[in-house]
């Protein structure tokens, strides 16, 4: 890493830099929204891009000097277009939130009904929750998971029928089954209504064939482009032809200022490694890992809403073992491993403590972990969950896991 240059100007920041270096380098990353970017994209992230305004768009901005800069926007919305097969792509988004919101903002007005999937059953917070924006200021219609695990799609019909909603959002933060996009259109045209597909946490699946797209039928799609992307922390929306340049208007001026170029070119790296045949290979492995994963808890003897991934990502259920998302996060952070806690359906549990714990297998996935490595992972975490008042057991536990992340070290030279 590159460390002295900021050792000497400030050693207390280089010194936690290591510190996490050393914690991502030492831990199995099972965050289902994090993963390792390359360091190519974490070198562009650090540039002299990071010096320069840019605000408006490529060849019509509001600031001399942006030749360069022009350019290699370009190629990002260009790389973003052909990954996706996309008619058009605006990638000064800083997060997928701020996606979400200049959709929002070019689609409904303050007090539009819109439909989104709820945030305890696997929704985002940009999907209607009442403390995020999109719940603040438009009348959100919820729909959820059924006993399966699954969207029930008959009930997100009546619901829109019922409701008229302007626009529905397809996409989930927390939903470990295949979006069935082509549904979601038609339930759209029955009722009028706009579709946003937010692909936030699937965009490299949906990229490499791994999940269906939703481009064939969404009006706008979103994404973040870290998470199984695997670029930098920032995000994208990709929209047909008729609704771009409403789009780019709620990007900018509406939703920010300057966009973040630095990030911005690492968009554009990330998106071209997306494109080789190395990344399709990854998709593919994030995939069978998480199955693998799911399958070996399952076989410890816990609990999966719905009984399985056909994704990245997974929820454990810890009601049956009276035991608690928050405190099992804990103790399995004490083993090595990074989960964080989540609401399952129905959950008896607040939102602060909730009964089940999200997994994701994207980042390990990164580092080359393979089928029987995530074996081995859902038993650590079984054991650790069956035996979570055991300081000794999962000491063990602890040097168990930490064999996994030694045998797949973090950016080998």
């Amino acid at each position: 890493m590159e460390i002295e240059v900021i050792r000497k100007t400030d050693p207390e920041v280089a010194e936690l830099i290591e510190k996490e270096f050393e914690r991502q380098q030492t831990t199995i990353e099972l965050i289902a929204s994090e993963n390792f970017t390359s360091k190519a994209v974490m070198a562009a992230a650090g540039t002299v891009l990071t010096n320069k305004y840019a605000e408006g768009k490529p060849y019509k901005r509001f600031y001399n000097g942006c030749e360069n800069i022009d350019k290699i926007e370009e190629l990002a919305q260009e790389r973003a277009k052909k990954l996706f097969n996309a008619d058009h792509a605006n990638v000064q988004p800083h997060s997928g939130a701020q996606a979400n919101m200049a959709v929002f903002m070019y689609a409904v007005k303050p007090g539009d009904t819109v439909m989104g999937m709820d945030l305890s059953n696997g929704g985002h917070l940009s999907h209607g929750s009442p403390v995020n924006f999109s719940g603040l200021y438009f009348n959100i219609v919820s729909y959820g998971i059924n006993n399966n695990g699954e969207i029930d799609y008959e009930n997100v019909r009546q619901l829109a029928l019922e409701n008229k909603p302007k626009l529905i959002i397809a996409g989930a933060s927390n939903y470990s089954k295949i979006i069935d996009f082509k549904k979601f259109k038609e339930i759209a045209d029955e009722v009028g209504a706009l579709l946003l597909a937010d692909i936030a946490h699937i965009a490299a699946l949906v990229a490499t064939g791994e999940h269906p797209s939703p481009f064939p039928y969404a009006d706008f799609v979103t994404t973040t482009t870290h998470k199984t992307l695997r670029g930098p922390r920032g995000g994208i929306i990709m929209c047909k032809q008729e609704h771009a340049a409403g789009i780019d208007k709620a990007v900018f001026p509406g939703m920010q200022g300057g966009p973040l170029e630095h990030i911005i070119a690492a968009k554009a790296i990330a998106l071209k490694e997306a494109l080789s045949d190395d990344f399709k290979v990854y998709a593919k492995q994030v995939v069978l890992n998480a199955k693998a994963l799911a399958n070996s808890l399952i076989e410890e003897g816990l609990d999966i809403v719905g009984n399985g991934t056909d994704n990245h990502l997974m929820t454990l259920d810890l009601r049956k073992m009276n035991k608690t998302g928050k405190d099992i996060a804990n103790v399995l952070e004490k083993v090595g491993i990074t989960a964080n806690k989540n609401t399952v359906p129905n959950d008896p549990q607040s939102p602060f403590v909730t009964s089940g714990v999200r997994l994701g297998s994207p980042a390990v996935t990164t580092r080359g972990f393979k089928e029987e490595d995530m074996k081995e992972v859902g038993k650590i975490i079984a054991e650790a969950v069956k035996n979570s008042d055991s300081e000794e057991k999962l000491k063990e536990l602890r040097h168990r896991s930490l064999a996994l992340c030694k045998k797949y070290p973090l950016y080998e030279d």
